[in-house]
């Protein structure tokens, strides 16, 4: 059911769960609590101080923070003010922060006192900017006695956050807001290149919002919700601060968090949603069988995103949690889910599930341009309310992007005759070996069935006989034999299939967001365990 009614300006939300709700807790992290009255009252004010600090209504404005109610407030501050929020990974480089600040044209940054002094190494590179710094003390920034901050002033104006939060502006709050303007400009990833400024409206976000995870979830005003996610990240924004605000729940945001810290908050507190990407609920699987942990008290359903989910770990984590995992595929540039599995209903093992509601989604095999049917792999193409508005200050790649009114996303998938969507891999990821394509993702799923396999990425390799060839890069745990890996790959692969390489790898480079950073995974340190040498020599026989 599409939720219309959460389809509304956000300084219009906010006004209405203050009246709404109050006093109730919308927020909080390990430092302090906010209400629905507060984030009201606090995100005017600091619109009002942001307006007199000359922000105007288009201007690029960039949230450098962990995970905190701050870090909420800010998305809203800027909202309302009329900027175009841009979060940013606080975990980035150097030069990965230079060439966001740089690419994004922003002039105004919120930090903590770490990224503050981060800022003003890279300051020279991107012009004059304004940073209101939020720190855990009370205090001016730039002066002695605030933890982070050196006495040296630095090289841009400073602001003290929490000091223009509580008092009152010179200027009111801009919102004026539209649900079809620019609101936010989150990053591409960047797996395949230099990540891209996705734009999006309110309207763009609201939509998977109301069409998808409100409904989905069955989000409401009585859950409680335990976030671990990067709040700079897209699934982040829509589900957690849009969504938690919209409905009237309560979200606790907790940052950098083991599989245990989680498993002892669960015990202490019931939650009632929990959100993760693979990998922290498979350290949460394996850390409540040692344990002896079993379903937490109330809690209803799991979330999972960032990277595909298997239907094994699926259904380990529903039985060992005693709840329903909603998994879904979509993109930043899709501002959410493109389908998704609903938690009751039919399932199909692998599927990333059916569109979401008022998404119009097409499977186009990208070499003939024709329709894929049923059971044939092609590009997905997505049009709907959702569909972002384009790429920052890059007219040719939001050309390509968006064409006769469709997104092409690069990613291919097949989907069955019920309408059951499954993603089989990117389009830029494909390994063409002597003319066969194969999906790393495939390989993977039998080289994650091998014993001592912890975690595992496949990439291609140049090959001046065959083009390229598949290699295997393997986080190996107890009892990992190389050779018994590649003799699985050769008993449930064709042999074009199978790595011909096999590295013993310390850790799977990924995003913030899960994905695997499959263009990393050369340039790291790597031994060599074991060669593909029969699948090799049987290619070799078909080739020539």
């Amino acid at each position: 059911m599409l939720r219309t009614e959460l389809l509304r300006p956000l300084h219009e939300l906010l006004r209405a769960q203050s009246e709404k709700f109050g006093p109730k807790t919308a927020f909080r992290d390990g430092r302090r609590t906010l209400d629905y009255a507060g984030l009201d009252a606090r995100t005017a004010r600091l619109a009002g101080h942001l307006a007199a600090l000359d922000v105007r209504p288009g201007d690029r404005a960039v949230l450098l923070l962990g995970n905190r109610v701050e870090t909420i407030e800010t998305y809203y501050a800027f909202a309302r003010a009329g900027a175009v929020g841009v979060p940013v990974n606080p975990r980035s480089s150097d030069a990965e922060l230079t060439y966001l600040l740089q690419d994004s044209g922003a002039r105004v940054v919120v930090a903590d006192p770490a990224q503050a002094v981060r800022l003003g190494r890279v300051a020279s590179a991107v012009g004059p900017l304004t940073v209101l710094v939020v720190a855990d003390v009370p205090g001016v920034p730039g002066v002695p006695g605030v933890p982070g901050i050196p006495a040296e002033p630095l090289p841009f104006d400073v602001y003290d956050y929490e000091e223009l939060a509580r008092s009152e502006p010179a200027r009111p709050a801009y919102d004026g807001l539209g649900l079809d303007d620019i609101a936010w400009m989150l990053y591409t990833s960047g797996t395949t290149g230099r990540p891209k400024g996705v734009l999006s409206t309110t309207r763009n976000c609201l939509w998977s919002v109301a069409a998808s995870y409100v409904p989905v979830l069955d989000l409401g005003s009585a859950d409680r919700v335990l976030w671990p996610l990067p709040l700079f990240h897209s699934l982040s924004h829509i589900a957690c601060v849009l969504a938690v605000t919209s409905v009237g729940a309560t979200a606790t945001i907790v940052d950098g968090l083991s599989a245990g810290d989680i498993l002892d908050l669960w015990a202490e507190e019931d939650f009632t949603v929990m959100a993760g990407v693979p990998t922290l609920y498979h350290h949460l699987v394996r850390e409540a069988e040692a344990r002896g942990f079993g379903a937490p008290a109330g809690l209803r359903v799991g979330l999972v995103g960032g990277a595909i989910t298997t239907a094994e770990l699926r259904n380990t984590v529903e039985a060992r949690f005693g709840a329903p995992l909603v998994d879904a595929y979509g993109s930043t540039e899709t501002c959410g889910s493109i389908t998704i599995n609903w938690p009751t209903g039919a399932r199909v093992e692998g599927s990333c599930g059916l569109p979401v509601l008022g998404l119009a989604v097409r499977l186009v095999d990208h070499r003939t341009g024709r329709e894929a049917g049923p059971g044939r792999e092609g590009e997905v193409w997505v049009r709907g309310p959702n569909v972002m508005a384009g790429y920052h200050n890059q007219p040719e790649a939001t050309a390509e992007a968006l064409k006769d009114g469709w997104y092409h996303t690069g990613d291919l998938a097949r989907r069955d005759e019920a309408g059951y969507f499954t993603v089989t891999g990117r389009i830029r990821e494909l390994i063409i070996r002597a003319g066969e394509n194969i999906h790393p993702l495939e390989v993977e799923a039998v080289l994650r069935t091998v014993p001592g396999v912890e975690d595992v990425a496949v990439a291609g390799r140049p090959s001046e006989v065959l083009g390229e060839v598949p290699v295997a890069y393997v986080v190996p745990g107890a009892g990992f034999d190389p050779a018994r890996a590649l003799a699985v790959c050769r008993e449930q692969l064709t042999y074009f299939k199978v790595p011909e390489e096999l590295y013993e790898i310390a850790e799977i480079p990924k995003t913030a967001s899960g994905k695997v950073a499959r263009r990393r995974l050369p340039e790291l340190p790597a031994r060599l365990r074991a060669r593909g040498i029969e699948g090799e020599r049987e290619l070799r026989r078909v080739v020539w």
